[in-house]
């Protein structure tokens, strides 16, 4: 399936703004600007990961997402968005309830139609490639040095909990998937 995203997926991974992350060239108002989004979508991400354990057949699968959860919602991704957002001058008012741009409206509803119209395997089919992807362009350029809030969130996303979580979900697709039903 990720073949099948090509060119975007390599598009997004090669994107200009991940170049400009990794080289610190990233004006503060385009950063502050995908934070607020990015923030957004892991309120959204959080909630379908809960649900995710909720569907989960196995209480193996239910405590290994509920692994990851605890990660993510724990204070290093909170407290990361919170000072970022103090440097750059953003107001909690637009952070905590933002405008939200019509690319992130649509993302979110993606993964939220496709994991709550579905079983335990759709919904990981829906968080998966979020979980691949970040981590896909932050090993991109997880040498790079720029200034040390853009460092900051390139090791967030590079962490061995997301490359194990997302190795887990690859595998647990690659599993489950040969046994569904073709429409599934």
């Amino acid at each position: 399936l990720r073949e099948l995203s090509e060119p975007n997926w390599s598009g997004g991974v090669d994107h200009q703004f991940v170049h400009e992350l990794a080289d610190g060239r990233i004006d503060d108002d385009v950063y502050h600007r995908y934070l607020v989004q990015d923030r957004a979508f892991v309120e959204t991400l959080i909630g379908l990961y809960g649900h995710a354990i909720g569907v989960a057949p196995t209480l193996t699968q239910k405590q290994r997402i509920h692994q990851f959860l605890s990660m993510l919602v724990g204070d290093d991704v909170d407290s990361y968005f919170e000072k970022t957002f103090k440097k750059l001058g953003v107001s909690e008012n637009e952070w905590v309830d933002p405008e939200l741009h019509p690319v992130t409206e649509g993302l979110m509803d993606i993964v939220e139609r496709g994991a709550r119209e579905g079983d335990y395997e759709e919904t990981l089919a829906v968080l998966f490639p979020t979980g691949w992807f970040y981590l896909a362009w932050a090993e991109s350029i997880e040498d790079a040095e720029p200034a040390s809030y853009l460092r900051e969130w390139i090791e967030i996303h590079t962490t061995d909990e997301l490359k194990s979580f997302v190795a887990w979900q690859h595998d647990e697709l690659n599993r489950l998937g040969p046994e569904l039903i073709p429409r599934r």
